[in-house]
């Protein structure tokens, strides 16, 4: 097309597109192309905001390296991992709903037994929690030899490997359930902390005049052959932020209860909590 004009352009780029990419791809880019141009015009974006766009992806791309990926922590603050997370994970025989990774899992944590701490180092005015439950399949049958992994951060609102005071994996480990499909571990209380705000992430947040604290919580990966994985947290029910997470992940079926744990036990408060788990077999019901 030799005469680009406003009226024309969107077409102009859409019809480039190659007769032999997949399907999907046209479907995605096409889409895609269409929300981009429309949204270009419907606030009249001016060149010099374009440039300065262009600019903070570039200091996007300069923090990120193999520990901390900026663009994943932008589409959180906008809501878009959630999203795609809510989209793609959609629970269809009551399953536990499930809520995003976060950028801080670590692979291969210590495999610890039944009721162990995973605590490895403590800290002024800690409150240790033990968090007990079952894991069931969607009849409501507990579900044994799961894997679960289990991390979170330390009272001072950093994850071990942001903190070179921590011990290696300190408040990580990996359990498995007993044949009544119960778990069980002694954790810390998870406190509020602030995602990382020292990149374009922090200006984006500035941008939105949106704060970058997220509520307590503990994230759960859950996993066995023939089930379908489970990623998760589970929430402080007194934490602060529970209504203004600054990555928008809170869900209410995953909020939990953490009560005094009485007198004669051996941490301080208790939480419990099950988890319901869908069998590949279900899914396949579901695809069809």
């Amino acid at each position: 097309m030799r005469n680009i004009t406003l009226e024309n352009i969107t077409d102009a780029v859409t019809t480039s597109l190659g007769d032999d990419i997949p399907p999907r791809n046209r479907e995605i880019l096409v889409s895609a192309l269409k929300h981009i141009h429309n949204f270009c015009k419907e606030v009249n974006l001016s060149y010099a905001e374009w440039l300065e766009a262009m600019e903070w992806l570039r200091r996007a791309g300069d923090i990120s390296d193999d520990a901390r990926n900026e663009f994943i922590l932008i589409s959180d603050i906008i809501g878009v991992e959630v999203l795609v997370d809510m989209l793609d994970q959609m629970p269809t025989h009551g399953e536990t709903v499930t809520t995003v990774l976060g950028p801080f899992y670590r692979d291969n944590p210590p495999v610890l037994p039944k009721g162990a701490s995973i605590v490895q180092k403590s800290f002024e005015g800690q409150e240790t929690v033990r968090v007990r439950g079952r894991i069931l399949d969607t009849d409501g049958v507990p579900v044994s030899g799961v894997i679960v992994d289990v991390w979170e951060d330390a009272p001072n609102g950093l994850y071990e490997q942001q903190d070179p005071d921590q011990p290696d994996y300190n408040l990580r480990g990996r359990f498995e359930t007993d044949s009544d499909g119960q778990y069980e571990f002694v954790a810390i209380r998870p406190v509020p902390y602030p995602i990382p705000y020292d990149g374009a992430a922090g200006e984006l947040l500035n941008y939105m005049g949106h704060h970058p604290w997220r509520p307590g919580h503990i994230h759960f990966l859950i996993q066995k052959p023939g089930y379908k994985t489970l990623v998760s947290q589970i929430y402080d029910g007194e934490t602060e932020y529970l209504d203004n997470d600054s990555v928008f992940a809170v869900k209410e079926d995953l909020i939990g209860e953490m009560k005094p744990a009485g007198e004669g036990a051996d941490t301080d408060l208790v939480m419990d909590f099950d988890f319901v788990i869908r069998s590949d077999a279900k899914l396949q019901i579901a695809a069809e």
